[in-house]
């Protein structure tokens, strides 16, 4: 799996709470947490190799400007397919209010709506993804980043359970996120 995002319109649970807009309607949300979930570097050697291997067998009995270009051609789809994949953002803002907000991949949840939290280790990160998974969670997930947070709502409105999104640190993104469960949430993946 690599990558996957619920993007219904319910994925934005609670946006639209009387009086608050989310961290986008203003401009002086203060950024609490950011995390750029980019590809690992060896992607990147291994897009090279393709590409070269690609380029030698096309230069085959061919002129020796058709390696060329075919190896700049393959590297650059590959390269666009690599940063495509790097595109996910999360971040944790605190608006005026002092209502936190998580933003991923176009939608927000704000803190309040978070009845419970958990960092899901790389151990259960399989179990949490397959068989346990509900097909109404909102899911950001990407084989490369080995842990997960688990977002648990208590929204009457939003028919959406949980969020599942992977964190290269939990820990961090929980704290910076839902700081009164924390502990609480971090407390298997440091056992």
């Amino acid at each position: 799996m690599t990558s996957s995002a619920n993007s219904s319109p319910s994925s934005t649970p609670s946006s639209n709470q009387a009086g608050s807009n989310g961290p986008s309607a203003n401009t002086t949300a203060e950024v609490l947490y950011r995390e750029h979930q980019w590809v690992p570097w060896y992607w990147w050697l291994g897009a090279a190799f393709v590409a070269a291997l690609t380029a030698a067998t096309v230069g085959l009995n061919r002129h020796d400007f058709w390696p060329v270009i075919t190896f700049f051609i393959v590297f650059a789809l590959l390269a666009w397919a690599l940063v495509s994949m790097s595109k996910t953002v999360i971040t944790v803002e605190k608006d005026p209010d002092n209502t936190r907000w998580i933003l991923v991949k176009g939608a927000q949840l704000p803190g309040d709506v978070v009845a419970r939290s958990l960092a899901v280790p790389k151990t259960a990160r399989r179990s949490a993804l397959g068989p346990q998974l509900d097909p109404a969670a909102f899911l950001v997930s990407h084989q490369w980043v080995d842990e997960l947070v688990m977002l648990v709502l208590d929204d009457p409105e939003d028919p959406t359970p949980y969020w599942l999104v992977s964190s290269k640190d939990p820990e961090a993104l929980l704290r910076a996120f839902v700081p009164e469960q924390a502990e609480q949430a971090i407390k298997d993946l440091n056992a």
